[in-house]
């Protein structure tokens, strides 16, 4: 909160963005400060709001991914050849950063039930396993479960690349919640069917498509949800999808939006 206090102290407007739930605990007067030194807050989600008690400084700017590159393509041939992947086989993905809060292990579980009357799903695991938590996620995982369905990929700089053949996109994050989860934005305009846990972040993306919402913590309804789709493909949800992220979350409206609050700050 140091540069808020120089800033103001300078009479100098300043800005900052709330980018996750964490709130309270030890750093609860650092945030509180923040506010009270701050001449614009930017929250990611609608639930950020409780945490503000002056609602006329707060100003909802949700990220933004690049369509340019996050868009429906062929699928990329190269990683189909790399994890010796089956013309008939299914593939549940998720991308991100392997921490507690991204709820893997319920996705694995979920993954591994799902196999028992279904053998043609692979799992693929997009996202950096190169910590603590990463590394036991990958061997208590290859302990318990079938190798040669789950894939752990790493770290990549291609995520479009892979998005690109995956049929169903999945984020199960915990109750904590999300901030504007971009992996989401990037299959959502990749053109994959998207389903995500009923937790902030997450549902405000999908509000449109509350049917792909599932309770967080409830193992059937991710399962029926994921069954359905891969059983029915609705390609109108998939335009939809696809233009709900055009118009409202492509990086020109992100930029936009800050703009916007920039221009009102040196108007003032």
């Amino acid at each position: 909160y140091s540069e808020g206090l120089a800033s103001w102290i300078a009479g100098v407007p300043w800005i900052y963005t709330k980018k996750n739930m964490n709130w309270g605990g030890d750093s609860k007067n650092g945030w509180a400060l923040r506010s009270f030194f701050a001449s614009k807050i930017l929250v990611q989600n609608t639930d950020m709001f409780k945490f503000f008690p002056n609602k006329n400084k707060v100003h909802l700017v949700p990220r933004g991914v690049d369509t340019q590159v996050f868009k429906p393509r062929s699928k990329c041939e190269k990683i189909i050849d790399k994890y010796d992947l089956g013309v008939n086989e299914k593939i549940i993905m998720t991308v991100s950063n392997l921490i507690p809060v991204k709820n893997i292990e319920f996705l694995i579980e979920a993954f591994d039930f799902m196999l028992k009357s279904n053998s043609n799903l692979r799992l693929i695991i997009v996202g950096d396993i190169n910590n603590e938590y990463g590394k036991k996620l990958v061997s208590d995982t290859y302990k318990k479960y079938d190798n040669q369905k789950i894939i752990f990929t790493g770290k990549v700089l291609n995520v479009h690349e892979y998005l690109s053949i995956a049929d169903i996109f999945v984020l199960p994050t915990n109750e904590v919640g999300e901030g504007c989860p971009v992996a989401l934005l990037e299959a959502l305009a990749t053109g994959l069917v998207v389903i995500g846990s009923d937790v902030p972040g997450i549902k405000d993306i999908l509000s449109p498509f509350k049917f792909n919402l599932f309770t967080q913590g409830d193992k059937t309804d991710l399962i029926n949800k994921l069954n359905f789709h891969l059983n029915n493909q609705n390609i109108q949800m998939i335009k939809k999808q696809i233009h709900h992220v055009y118009n409202n979350y492509s990086i020109e409206v992100e930029t936009y939006r800050h703009q916007k609050i920039y221009q009102s700050l040196l108007e003032n």
